[in-house]
Protein backbone atom coordinates (compact mmCIF):
# COMPACT_ATOMS: atom_id res chain seq x y z
CA UNK A 1 0.00 0.00 0.00
CA UNK A 2 1.56 3.86 -0.65
CA UNK A 3 2.26 5.45 2.43
CA UNK A 4 1.02 9.29 2.39
CA UNK A 5 4.64 10.14 2.81
CA UNK A 6 6.67 10.13 -0.15
CA UNK A 7 10.04 9.84 1.74
CA UNK A 8 8.95 6.86 2.96
CA UNK A 9 7.36 5.36 -0.01
CA UNK A 10 10.11 2.90 -2.58
CA UNK A 11 7.98 3.89 -5.42
CA UNK A 12 8.67 7.51 -5.36
CA UNK A 13 12.58 6.70 -5.60
CA UNK A 14 14.68 5.53 -8.78
CA UNK A 15 14.79 2.16 -8.90
CA UNK A 16 18.54 2.23 -9.87
CA UNK A 17 19.34 4.81 -7.23
CA UNK A 18 16.84 4.34 -4.26
CA UNK A 19 18.31 7.07 -2.90
CA UNK A 20 17.18 9.63 -5.67
CA UNK A 21 13.33 10.84 -5.30
CA UNK A 22 11.55 11.01 -8.57
CA UNK A 23 8.32 11.25 -9.22
CA UNK A 24 8.76 10.20 -12.92
CA UNK A 25 8.16 6.78 -14.27
CA UNK A 26 9.62 4.91 -17.45
CA UNK A 27 6.71 5.24 -20.57
CA UNK A 28 7.23 1.52 -21.39
CA UNK A 29 7.91 -0.52 -17.89
CA UNK A 30 5.84 2.54 -15.54
CA UNK A 31 9.09 2.37 -12.91
CA UNK A 32 10.27 5.25 -11.24
CA UNK A 33 13.50 6.77 -12.76
CA UNK A 34 15.40 9.72 -11.25
CA UNK A 35 16.65 12.93 -14.15
CA UNK A 36 19.93 10.53 -14.35
CA UNK A 37 18.42 7.33 -15.83
CA UNK A 38 16.46 9.50 -18.00
CA UNK A 39 15.88 9.24 -21.56
CA UNK A 40 13.28 11.67 -23.48
CA UNK A 41 10.86 10.13 -25.92
CA UNK A 42 8.90 12.20 -28.41
CA UNK A 43 6.16 11.76 -25.50
CA UNK A 44 7.47 10.40 -22.15
CA UNK A 45 10.89 9.18 -21.14
CA UNK A 46 12.12 5.96 -20.69
CA UNK A 47 14.79 3.87 -18.58
CA UNK A 48 18.07 2.42 -19.35
CA UNK A 49 17.21 -0.83 -19.74
CA UNK A 50 13.83 0.12 -22.15
CA UNK A 51 16.42 1.75 -24.23
CA UNK A 52 18.67 -0.59 -24.83
CA UNK A 53 16.11 -3.33 -25.17
CA UNK A 54 14.29 -0.96 -28.04
CA UNK A 55 18.08 -0.65 -29.68
CA UNK A 56 18.39 -3.81 -29.73
CA UNK A 57 15.07 -5.08 -31.35
CA UNK A 58 15.96 -1.92 -34.07
CA UNK A 59 19.04 -3.61 -34.89
CA UNK A 60 17.51 -6.90 -35.45
CA UNK A 61 14.90 -5.01 -37.65
CA UNK A 62 17.47 -3.62 -39.52
CA UNK A 63 19.33 -6.88 -40.25
CA UNK A 64 16.30 -8.73 -41.49
CA UNK A 65 15.54 -5.98 -43.80
CA UNK A 66 19.40 -6.22 -44.86
CA UNK A 67 19.58 -8.23 -48.38
CA UNK A 68 22.01 -10.68 -48.77
CA UNK A 69 24.89 -10.12 -50.51
CA UNK A 70 23.32 -11.75 -54.15
CA UNK A 71 20.06 -10.05 -54.02
CA UNK A 72 22.66 -6.43 -53.20
CA UNK A 73 24.02 -7.32 -56.66
CA UNK A 74 21.41 -7.83 -57.99
CA UNK A 75 20.03 -4.72 -57.02
CA UNK A 76 22.76 -2.91 -57.76
CA UNK A 77 23.85 -0.90 -61.10
CA UNK A 78 26.66 -3.02 -62.13
CA UNK A 79 25.86 -5.23 -65.29
CA UNK A 80 26.01 -8.59 -63.68
CA UNK A 81 23.91 -10.33 -66.12
CA UNK A 82 26.54 -9.02 -69.12
CA UNK A 83 29.15 -10.41 -67.64
CA UNK A 84 26.86 -13.44 -65.86
CA UNK A 85 26.81 -14.18 -70.00
CA UNK A 86 30.42 -13.25 -71.31
CA UNK A 87 31.91 -15.62 -68.61
CA UNK A 88 29.56 -18.65 -69.92
CA UNK A 89 29.81 -18.50 -73.16
CA UNK A 90 33.57 -18.04 -72.61
CA UNK A 91 33.81 -20.88 -71.10
CA UNK A 92 31.70 -22.97 -73.50
CA UNK A 93 34.10 -21.37 -76.26
CA UNK A 94 37.14 -22.69 -74.47
CA UNK A 95 35.32 -26.37 -74.54
CA UNK A 96 34.82 -26.35 -77.60
CA UNK A 97 38.26 -26.22 -77.79
CA UNK A 98 38.68 -29.11 -76.05
CA UNK A 99 39.25 -32.54 -79.00
CA UNK A 100 36.59 -34.95 -79.00
CA UNK A 101 34.44 -32.80 -76.50
CA UNK A 102 33.91 -30.02 -78.25
CA UNK A 103 32.49 -31.36 -81.43
CA UNK A 104 29.76 -32.91 -79.20
CA UNK A 105 29.26 -29.75 -77.23
CA UNK A 106 28.92 -27.80 -80.36
CA UNK A 107 26.86 -30.20 -82.07
CA UNK A 108 24.37 -30.24 -78.88
CA UNK A 109 23.70 -26.24 -78.67
CA UNK A 110 23.88 -25.22 -82.21
CA UNK A 111 20.92 -25.06 -84.36
CA UNK A 112 19.68 -25.87 -87.29
CA UNK A 113 16.20 -25.66 -88.24
CA UNK A 114 15.35 -29.14 -88.66
CA UNK A 115 15.32 -29.06 -84.98
CA UNK A 116 12.10 -26.95 -84.76
CA UNK A 117 10.24 -28.51 -87.60
CA UNK A 118 8.07 -31.92 -87.12
CA UNK A 119 8.68 -34.38 -89.54
CA UNK A 120 12.13 -33.65 -90.46
CA UNK A 121 13.62 -36.46 -89.56
CA UNK A 122 15.83 -34.79 -86.47
CA UNK A 123 14.61 -34.74 -83.22
CA UNK A 124 12.25 -31.84 -81.87
CA UNK A 125 14.50 -29.79 -79.42
CA UNK A 126 13.38 -25.97 -79.76
CA UNK A 127 15.83 -25.17 -76.95
CA UNK A 128 19.01 -24.93 -79.57
CA UNK A 129 16.94 -21.69 -80.84
CA UNK A 130 18.51 -20.01 -77.71
CA UNK A 131 21.93 -22.44 -77.17
CA UNK A 132 23.00 -21.48 -80.23
CA UNK A 133 24.08 -18.33 -78.64
CA UNK A 134 26.48 -19.76 -76.43
CA UNK A 135 28.28 -21.55 -79.07
CA UNK A 136 30.91 -19.91 -82.20
CA UNK A 137 33.14 -21.47 -84.64
CA UNK A 138 36.14 -22.65 -83.61
CA UNK A 139 39.22 -22.80 -83.84
CA UNK A 140 39.63 -18.94 -84.20
CA UNK A 141 38.74 -16.82 -81.63
CA UNK A 142 37.80 -13.52 -84.02
CA UNK A 143 33.71 -14.89 -83.94
CA UNK A 144 33.35 -14.89 -80.29
CA UNK A 145 35.58 -12.17 -79.34
CA UNK A 146 33.81 -9.32 -81.72
CA UNK A 147 30.33 -10.87 -79.96
CA UNK A 148 31.58 -10.91 -76.57
CA UNK A 149 33.29 -7.17 -77.13
CA UNK A 150 29.90 -6.14 -78.55
CA UNK A 151 27.75 -7.45 -75.75
CA UNK A 152 30.03 -6.42 -72.88
CA UNK A 153 29.57 -3.11 -74.88
CA UNK A 154 26.23 -2.59 -75.35
CA UNK A 155 25.47 -4.25 -71.90
CA UNK A 156 27.02 -2.15 -69.99
CA UNK A 157 25.09 0.68 -71.34
CA UNK A 158 21.48 -1.20 -71.56
CA UNK A 159 21.46 -3.47 -68.32
CA UNK A 160 21.79 -0.59 -65.74
CA UNK A 161 19.22 1.63 -67.99
CA UNK A 162 16.71 -1.44 -68.37
CA UNK A 163 17.44 -3.59 -65.08
CA UNK A 164 18.47 -7.15 -65.11
CA UNK A 165 15.23 -8.98 -65.62
CA UNK A 166 14.17 -6.80 -68.74
CA UNK A 167 17.88 -6.85 -70.17
CA UNK A 168 18.14 -10.65 -70.40
CA UNK A 169 14.45 -11.45 -71.70
CA UNK A 170 15.99 -8.75 -74.23
CA UNK A 171 18.76 -11.12 -75.09
CA UNK A 172 16.72 -14.47 -74.96
CA UNK A 173 14.24 -12.90 -77.13
CA UNK A 174 16.58 -11.70 -79.17
CA UNK A 175 18.59 -15.13 -79.78
CA UNK A 176 15.34 -16.42 -80.39
CA UNK A 177 14.45 -14.42 -83.11
CA UNK A 178 17.62 -14.58 -84.92
CA UNK A 179 16.85 -18.62 -85.00
CA UNK A 180 13.63 -17.83 -86.16
CA UNK A 181 14.53 -16.08 -89.14
CA UNK A 182 17.32 -18.46 -89.79
CA UNK A 183 14.44 -21.09 -89.87
CA UNK A 184 11.90 -19.60 -91.98
CA UNK A 185 13.94 -18.41 -94.92
CA UNK A 186 17.24 -20.53 -94.74
CA UNK A 187 16.20 -23.96 -93.95
CA UNK A 188 19.00 -26.20 -95.29
CA UNK A 189 21.44 -23.78 -93.33
CA UNK A 190 22.74 -24.57 -89.15
CA UNK A 191 24.12 -21.52 -87.40
CA UNK A 192 25.76 -20.62 -84.38
CA UNK A 193 26.72 -17.87 -82.57
CA UNK A 194 25.22 -14.74 -80.04
CA UNK A 195 25.02 -12.85 -83.07
CA UNK A 196 21.58 -12.79 -83.72
CA UNK A 197 21.24 -11.85 -79.83
CA UNK A 198 23.64 -9.62 -80.17
CA UNK A 199 21.79 -7.38 -82.99
CA UNK A 200 18.76 -7.34 -80.92
CA UNK A 201 20.83 -5.68 -77.96
CA UNK A 202 22.37 -2.86 -81.15
CA UNK A 203 18.54 -2.08 -82.79
CA UNK A 204 17.24 -1.68 -79.27
CA UNK A 205 19.29 1.08 -77.99
CA UNK A 206 17.68 2.74 -81.40
CA UNK A 207 14.19 2.98 -79.94
CA UNK A 208 15.21 3.03 -76.23
CA UNK A 209 17.95 6.16 -76.97
CA UNK A 210 15.06 8.10 -78.73
CA UNK A 211 12.64 7.59 -76.07
CA UNK A 212 15.07 8.88 -73.72
CA UNK A 213 16.95 12.07 -75.45
CA UNK A 214 19.95 10.22 -76.39
CA UNK A 215 21.65 10.91 -79.63
CA UNK A 216 21.50 7.98 -81.41
CA UNK A 217 23.66 8.65 -84.70
CA UNK A 218 26.43 6.60 -83.15
CA UNK A 219 24.54 3.78 -82.77
CA UNK A 220 22.80 4.28 -86.40
CA UNK A 221 26.31 4.14 -87.92
CA UNK A 222 27.46 1.33 -85.74
CA UNK A 223 24.38 -0.69 -87.05
CA UNK A 224 24.98 0.35 -90.83
CA UNK A 225 28.30 -0.81 -90.41
CA UNK A 226 27.42 -4.04 -89.30
CA UNK A 227 24.30 -4.21 -91.47
CA UNK A 228 26.86 -4.18 -94.49
CA UNK A 229 29.27 -6.77 -92.86
CA UNK A 230 25.81 -9.36 -92.61
CA UNK A 231 26.17 -9.32 -96.05
CA UNK A 232 29.51 -8.90 -97.65
CA UNK A 233 31.16 -11.18 -94.83
CA UNK A 234 31.85 -14.84 -95.78
CA UNK A 235 30.50 -17.68 -93.44
CA UNK A 236 27.89 -14.71 -92.13
CA UNK A 237 24.03 -16.00 -91.13
CA UNK A 238 22.35 -12.56 -91.79
CA UNK A 239 19.45 -14.07 -91.28
CA UNK A 240 20.31 -14.66 -87.78
CA UNK A 241 21.12 -10.45 -87.14
CA UNK A 242 18.31 -9.67 -88.85
CA UNK A 243 15.95 -11.51 -86.93
CA UNK A 244 18.10 -10.66 -84.35
CA UNK A 245 17.45 -6.99 -85.22
CA UNK A 246 14.03 -6.89 -86.10
CA UNK A 247 12.84 -8.13 -82.27
CA UNK A 248 15.41 -5.75 -80.71
CA UNK A 249 13.20 -3.37 -82.24
CA UNK A 250 10.03 -5.19 -81.35
CA UNK A 251 11.14 -5.62 -77.48
CA UNK A 252 12.15 -1.69 -77.38
CA UNK A 253 9.18 -0.47 -78.41
CA UNK A 254 7.20 -2.60 -76.00
CA UNK A 255 9.84 -0.97 -73.53
CA UNK A 256 9.46 2.30 -74.30
CA UNK A 257 5.57 2.11 -73.99
CA UNK A 258 5.06 0.73 -70.96
CA UNK A 259 7.44 1.91 -68.65
CA UNK A 260 5.67 3.25 -65.89
CA UNK A 261 5.08 1.20 -63.13
CA UNK A 262 1.08 0.72 -63.95
CA UNK A 263 1.90 -1.53 -67.15
CA UNK A 264 4.26 -3.66 -65.57
CA UNK A 265 2.03 -6.49 -65.90
CA UNK A 266 1.21 -5.71 -69.84
CA UNK A 267 4.80 -5.40 -70.55
CA UNK A 268 5.68 -8.61 -69.19
CA UNK A 269 2.61 -10.47 -70.74
CA UNK A 270 3.97 -8.49 -74.13
CA UNK A 271 7.15 -10.04 -73.86
CA UNK A 272 5.61 -14.11 -73.19
CA UNK A 273 4.02 -13.41 -76.22
CA UNK A 274 6.93 -12.30 -78.19
CA UNK A 275 8.64 -15.44 -77.20
CA UNK A 276 5.33 -17.94 -77.95
CA UNK A 277 4.72 -16.10 -80.85
CA UNK A 278 8.40 -16.60 -82.16
CA UNK A 279 8.86 -20.04 -81.11
CA UNK A 280 5.21 -20.96 -82.81
CA UNK A 281 5.75 -19.48 -85.94
CA UNK A 282 9.26 -21.25 -86.21
CA UNK A 283 7.59 -24.70 -85.65
CA UNK A 284 4.47 -24.07 -88.02
CA UNK A 285 5.66 -21.84 -90.78
CA UNK A 286 8.44 -23.64 -92.05
CA UNK A 287 6.36 -27.28 -92.17
CA UNK A 288 3.65 -25.86 -94.09
CA UNK A 289 6.14 -24.27 -96.56
CA UNK A 290 8.57 -26.57 -97.23
CA UNK A 291 6.56 -29.38 -97.25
Amino acid sequence: MTSADPRTNPDNFCYRHPDRQSFVLCQRCLRTICPACQTPLPVGVICPECLAEQQKGARSAEVKRMPGRFARKLRSDRPVVTYAIVIVTIAVYLLQLIPVVGGTITSALAFAPGYVVPGSGAPFEPWRMLTVAFVHSTPLPFHVALNMLALWALGRSLEPSLGKVRFLALYVLSAIGGSALVALIAPGSAVVGASGAVWGLLTSMIIIGRHLGVNILPIAILLGINLVFSFVGSGVSWQSHIGGGLVGLLVGYIFSKTRARKRQGLQAALLVAVGVGLIAVTVIVPGLLYL
